[in-house]
């Protein structure tokens, strides 16, 4: 089945607020404000926005907009660290941690108004960010959905499992997987269309589409229209 009208989906955002209200402006500019909008994940770290990110999207969902949200690992590793006491990803590298530089958790707490230095423990930075944290925002990224389907697309953050059906995915895989999907060439069951792996802008590799175009990292963030199998990017 195709969609008469476009789906339109975001890649990770990383709190990079300018460059996602610019995404959003660019779909209305293109499908008017009821356009059907898929956030891939990642709503939080690395860039200096997180908590306006994530209040806007709140806000949006609040008001009606046609927004699915999936959860990405970073936003789970947000919620994680807001559990009492502080959970740790089993998906991490030895020796990474929320606050470790390639992660981006400093940067999210510091939009919280929770500075995050070395001399501190986690317990010290934990106490602080529940007192400046709104619960709200934990439990919203708590909520979200690990994949979203919708005709003959599926949406997830990293992707999934290869020759794994889509309803017996694990959510490690759905949040975290890489290489082994990225390398896999052969058909999905449906196209997939997920972010998480960085690359210069979103691409159409045939069985699924990559939307993490870098916004974490400074790039620009380029929403696109998927129109049956097809994709075009909004420039």
């Amino acid at each position: 089945m195709s969609h008469a009208s476009p789906i339109y989906a975001i890649g990770d955002i990383h709190g990079q607020l300018a460059a996602f209200e610019n995404a959003l402006s660019v779909i209305e500019k293109d499908a008017g404000s009821e356009a059907e909008i898929v956030l891939i994940g990642d709503l939080a770290d690395r860039g200096p926005e997180s908590r306006r990110v994530i209040e806007l999207v709140m806000e949006l969902m609040r008001a009606g907009k046609n927004m699915t949200v999936i959860k990405g690992n970073h936003d789970r590793m947000f919620d994680y660290f807001m559990q009492s006491p502080p959970r740790h990803d089993p998906c991490f590298r030895v020796g990474y941690h929320w606050f470790h530089e390639a992660l981006g958790g400093k940067e999210t707490m510091a939009s919280y108004g929770v500075a995050v230095d070395e001399t501190m423990t986690l317990n010290e930075v934990h106490e602080r960010a529940l007192e400046m944290v709104p619960e709200a925002h934990v439990a919203f990224l708590r909520s979200l959905p690990l994949s979203h389907q919708s005709g003959n697309i599926f949406f997830a953050h990293a992707g999934i499992c290869p020759n794994v059906p889509l309803d017996r995915q694990e959510e490690n895989d759905l949040v975290w997987i890489r290489q082994e999907f990225l390398n896999f060439t052969d058909p999905h069951p449906k196209l997939i269309v997920h972010g998480h792996t960085s690359i210069n802008a979103p691409t159409h590799y045939g069985n699924r589409i990559n939307l993490d175009g870098g916004a974490g990292y400074g790039r620009p963030l380029i929403p696109v229209a998927i129109e049956g199998r097809g994709m075009r990017l909004l420039l």
